[in-house]
């Protein structure tokens, strides 16, 4: 077909982003193609997902209107959030570097009766292919696992159309993000596979600023996301220390109640 959503990922190299794509790890990707059985086990490797999906899905549908909007969810993996902004009446796409997680996304789609589309590329490949295709672009819980964050956010800015609305989650790179994101979420308490995260790989508020600033986007929100699996607690707001998100918008379009481009 001649639709650039259904070509194959190559390498390039783009002016806009200076890297030779793709950017990607593939140490990273094979971590969660191992752990592929367990992305919809909602008692498993990624229970810490499934716990706090509501309020990222919550953060974004307050933020920007999802309905019949076009919705790009980038590094998807088993499609966890795709599923769940595509039932609050998304069209969504998601994309993600391996293999295996996107053929589970397919299939809990297919037998969850949700059109959802999955792509095997990047961001920066679609962006190239398909710049200002989509109304929100979400990237969660995913730019610490790539060698070249910066290049993801500027991606990012490239898929959405003017007015658009951009939305990052991500962990802060903070002492107490590593006692509690990394010692006691995979060494203690088991909820996350240990090795699952980097902490010198986390990234700071400031950086997303700096990156969106320089990609042409402006910040509109930051907010923490607080989750304590012992306690089966979790909400938004306080402490941006560990768990945070971030809403940014594209210059220009038409302001709606909801901040998405008409």
């Amino acid at each position: 077909e001649s639709c650039p959503l259904n070509r194959p990922v190559r390498q390039f190299r783009d002016k806009r982003f200076k890297v030779l794509m793709p950017n990607i790890d593939r140490d990273e990707i094979r971590k969660f193609e191992e752990q592929t059985a367990f992305w919809w086990d909602k008692t498993g490797e990624f229970k810490g997902l499934h716990d706090i999906n509501p309020l990222r899905l919550a953060y974004i549908a307050e933020r920007t209107a999802l309905a019949g909007k076009r919705v790009i969810d980038v590094g998807c993996g088993g499609g966890i959030l795709a599923e769940a902004m595509a039932k609050n009446g998304a069209r969504v796409t998601g994309i993600d570097a391996g293999d295996a997680p996107l053929a589970v996304a397919r299939s809990h789609a297919e037998a969850s009766g949700l059109k959802i589309i999955y792509r095997r590329t990047t961001a920066e490949e679609l962006a190239q292919l398909s710049p200002g295709s989509f109304d929100v672009a979400t990237c969660m819980e995913l730019l610490e696992h790539f060698p070249d964050p910066p290049s993801v956010v500027r991606a990012c800015g490239h898929l959405v159309k003017p007015g658009g609305a951009v939305f990052f989650g991500t962990l802060n790179r903070t002492l107490r993000s590593f006692l509690l994101a990394i010692i006691a979420a995979e060494y203690i308490l088991g909820v996350v596979k240990r090795g699952t995260h980097t902490h010198s790989r986390f990234v700071k508020p400031a950086e997303i600023d700096r990156w969106a600033a320089d990609a042409g986007l402006l910040h509109q929100d930051l907010t923490g996301l607080y989750y304590n699996p012992v306690f089966k607690k979790m909400g938004l707001g306080g402490s941006t220390a560990v768990n945070y998100l971030m809403q940014f918008k594209k210059p220009g379009g038409i302001d709606t109640p909801h901040g998405t481009p008409r």
